[in-house]
């Protein structure tokens, strides 16, 4: 059985917004196991990208808990340590990188941050790049304006590698570089994770690459997990209307080769005002009475594993039960 190398609990983040109050994310609790890829996946806005940060003490929480092999963070001595085993690598390599260093210096920085003796910085940085598919020689001395997007990315991963950390959160890696591109990068982090048995946040809103890559996958709307389980369970049977909205939007080959796709309705809300009662609700095609004023927690569900924030699983509402639209 994996252990647990970082847990989320009732996490909160908010922000202060013309509106209002932006609750970013509002009481998510999620666990990352050693030598596992996490799915986050979820529509732009959903709060995948602040969870991330949250978690690496980028963000300060308004509530709950982050922690690290069972301890808390709570410090900066405990941040510190979190980013030596947890290293993020974020969507746009060309913000990423700084135009002014050289790739030496740019993978060698978290060595430096970190107090590793310069004695090691060489054989660390060199190792890193070769792990990433870059010839030292060839790319220690240029700068970040040198490189394609895809190698600007590649030296982003390797500049999270050169401390050796357990896990990598990888939010959209792929997102902002070309189709061929994608898959050579894809490649790398999956060979990464197998070699170094690396821990993966994979955060994007592609579920079919959600699904090809990951162990288990979390599902986030307005700033909550509204399912989570395997990834076979949430892709192959989603429990969460949600979820099966996002399913159904996946574009699947027809006979005439057009495909077909079916979109979901409405806008996610507001942060700053979240409905009452199951956020979703007032997009739900299956929503029912106690929808609008119950919020229902994670229910077991489906699978072994299987989790939804669903009304419909829950036996003492489920019979009351008369879906609007269907």
């Amino acid at each position: 059985m994996n252990e647990t190398l970082m847990e989320v609990r009732d996490l909160a983040v908010q922000f202060r917004a013309r509106g209002g109050v932006a609750r970013a994310l509002d009481g998510v609790s999620l666990e990352w196991q050693r030598g596992e890829v996490l799915g986050v996946v979820g529509e732009s806005g959903c709060g995948k990208s602040t969870l991330a940060r949250a978690m690496l003490g980028l963000l300060p929480p308004a509530a709950g808990a982050v922690e690290l092999d069972g301890h808390a963070l709570d410090g900066k001595a405990s941040l510190s340590e979190l980013r030596r085993r947890v290293q993020m690598i974020f969507q746009d390599p060309y913000q990423t990188l700084n135009p002014r260093q050289r790739v030496a210096t740019i993978v060698a920085e978290p060595l430096i941050v970190q107090g590793v003796a310069r004695a090691e910085h060489d054989g660390r940085v060199r190792r890193a790049l070769e792990d990433v598919g870059l010839e030292p020689e060839r790319f220690l001395a240029r700068y970040p304006h040198q490189l394609s997007g895809g190698q600007r990315q590649r030296v982003a991963i390797a500049a999270a590698l050169v401390l050796e950390p357990d896990g990598l959160i990888c939010d959209e890696p792929v997102s902002m570089l070309d189709a061929s591109v994608r898959v050579q990068i894809l490649a790398v982090l999956v060979e990464l994770q197998r070699r170094r048995d690396l821990a993966l946040i994979f955060i994007t809103h592609d579920l079919s690459l959600a699904w090809s890559l990951c162990d288990r996958i979390a599902v986030m709307y307005l700033g909550r997990v509204v399912e989570q389980g395997s990834a076979v369970d949430v892709i192959e049977r989603p429990r969460h209307p949600y979820t099966q909205a996002l399913v159904a939007a996946v574009p699947v080959p027809s006979a005439d080769g057009r495909g077909t796709r079916e979109l979901l309705t409405g806008e996610l809300p507001d942060a700053t005002d979240i409905p009452r009662g199951c956020r979703f609700h007032p997009r739900c095609p299956k929503r029912f009475e106690p929808c609008d004023r119950v919020d229902p927690p994670l229910l077991r569900t489906g699978g072994r594993d299987q989790l939804a924030a669903c009304l419909l699983h829950d036996p003492t509402l489920a019979k009351e039960a008369d879906p609007v639209g269907g």
